[in-house]
């Protein structure tokens, strides 16, 4: 049989980037697999040995490609990690660029970065299956974060590769176009020789095509296996991971008094929002009230995001919208960063926007200051504050971590924590779960419920994935593509 990829006692050169064991490994053709495992494990390590990035110590990769008509390793395989980034990362992107209109013309349009496709009939199923045409004259800048990844699926997809890595290709995604890129990646690879690899923190997301799975914890690349076998012994998910303790310490944290104590939380009057002919949101009336849960759902596109950008005066055409915040309405006077100061947001946008590389610990502090980053130095209190609740999400042995040395899983969970660390009365998740594992997931919703136990305290959640809202949601706004 056809080895594709195969490494023999594995180890790499670097001692930051090797493994706990040496790895053992060979991939077949016609095998499709899954590297699963929890966040920090070990997972984006293995694959970045698998295509070359680092040199090891004795046997190099070996790979066969065939059919394929050229040897290179950057011709056969296609590795999309899916970091949150806008076009290519070359550091330029910023938290609030994508609302800021003045900056689109400086961004390519979609048209101008997808590649040539002599298969037609591969590039119309792409097009139709993601909606692409109808982005074709958007700047990236534009993309929502589902769009986005949908853009760099067909850009990938349509230069043919041999091997197909994605790291969680499924989040961020809506149900129906999951579904239907499950659909897809199976039928190519019946009719293709394309080989795919999976690298998924979601294990209850491994798809029916997926022949084997290699596991990866604690730094150790376990043995392959086959879906069905994995599948028979696959710890179920935890009911719950937060300790009766750590859900007291929420529960006894004390109170501000600098509250506002307010009815009204967020009210919007017919607002609408447009960029160029495209209209994002139409005369759109919402309230929440102190003390509400909220889904916020839609499809990919649908205007969650912009809508938080609204409520969250990130997005410069807040000012022109009649929106309150607190009682108090937008472009009256009032300081956006002393409401700022009540909310505690995550968003995809806001991991993009992360690329320095700041110990975690400082990290979490700028959630204090409503800063992307920390521009003043952490005061003993603050520190203290900030010791606490990473406890709390389990990341206290991070905490002199560097930010851009953790996995993106790992990323997100201390995103997550900056959202809480000033125990705000608007809470604002935009996709919080993203790239968590099993456990993580449940700590988070553990978190949510516990915090949203407290008084007068608030939440908007934007997710795809219908279980992983929290039993505390009591309200649910459905947004629709204006088209």
């Amino acid at each position: 049989m056809q080895t594709i990829i195969s490494i023999t006692d594995g180890v790499t050169r670097h001692p930051l980037y090797r493994l706990k064991e040496p790895i053992q490994l060979r991939i077949e053709a016609g095998e499709q697999v899954a590297i699963v495992g929890p966040n920090g494990g070990g997972k984006s390590l293995l694959v970045d040995t698998l295509t070359g990035r680092y040199p090891l110590l004795r046997n190099e990769v070996a790979y066969d490609f065939s059919p394929s008509a050229s040897s290179l390793v950057s011709d056969n395989i296609k590795y999309i990690t899916f970091r949150d980034s806008y076009g290519d990362t070359d550091g330029t992107y910023y938290y609030q660029q994508r609302w800021n209109s003045q900056d689109r013309e400086e961004t390519p349009m979609v048209r101008e970065l997808l590649p040539p496709c002599a298969d037609e009939e591969v590039k119309r199923t792409l097009y139709d299956l993601f909606g692409i045409e109808e982005m074709l004259d958007k700047h990236i800048i534009l993309l929502s974060s589902g769009e986005l990844r949908k853009f760099q699926l067909t850009k990938t997809l349509l230069t043919r590769p041999r091997v197909l890595i994605m790291d969680n290709p499924f989040i961020g995604l809506d149900a129906r176009t999951r579904d239907l890129l499950q659909e897809l990646l199976c039928r190519l690879t019946e009719r293709t020789a394309l080989q795919v690899i999976l690298v998924l923190s979601k294990t209850d997301d491994i798809p029916s095509f997926i022949t084997h799975v290699v596991p990866v914890e604690n730094r150790v690349c376990g043995r392959k296996q086959t879906l069905a076998e994995y599948l028979a012994h696959r710890p179920s998910d935890p009911v719950r991971v937060l300790s009766d303790e750590r859900r007291q310490r929420i529960l006894d944290l004390p109170y501000a008094d600098n509250l506002y104590h307010t009815r009204h939380v967020v009210d919007l009057r017919r607002v609408s929002i447009r960029y160029g002919e495209r209209t994002i949101l139409q005369e759109l009336d919402w309230t929440v009230l102190c003390g509400e849960k909220w889904a916020l759902c839609g499809e990919n596109g649908s205007g969650k995001s912009t809508l938080l950008s609204l409520v969250c005066a990130d997005n410069p055409q807040s000012y022109a919208c009649d929106i309150s915040l607190f009682d108090r309405k937008r472009g009256s006077g009032e300081s956006i960063w002393e409401i700022k100061k009540h909310i505690g947001y995550v968003s995809p946008e806001m991991h993009r926007a992360y690329q320095k590389n700041l110990p975690v610990m400082d990290i979490v502090a700028s959630g204090l200051h409503d800063s992307v980053g920390l521009y003043r130095k952490t005061r003993e209190e603050d520190r203290a504050k900030c010791e606490e609740w990473m406890d709390i999400f389990g990341i206290a042995d991070l905490k002199d971590r560097s930010f851009l040395q953790l996995s993106s899983g790992e990323q997100r969970l201390v995103l997550v924590t900056r959202a809480f660390v000033k125990d705000p009365e608007l809470l604002i998740l935009d996709e919080p779960l993203h790239g968590l594992d099993m456990r993580n997931r449940r700590l988070v919703k553990d978190v949510i419920e516990a915090f949203c136990q407290r008084r007068d305290k608030t939440l908007i959640m934007v997710t795809h994935y219908k279980e992983e809202l929290p039993s505390v949601i009591d309200h649910e706004l459905y947004l629709h593509r204006q088209g």
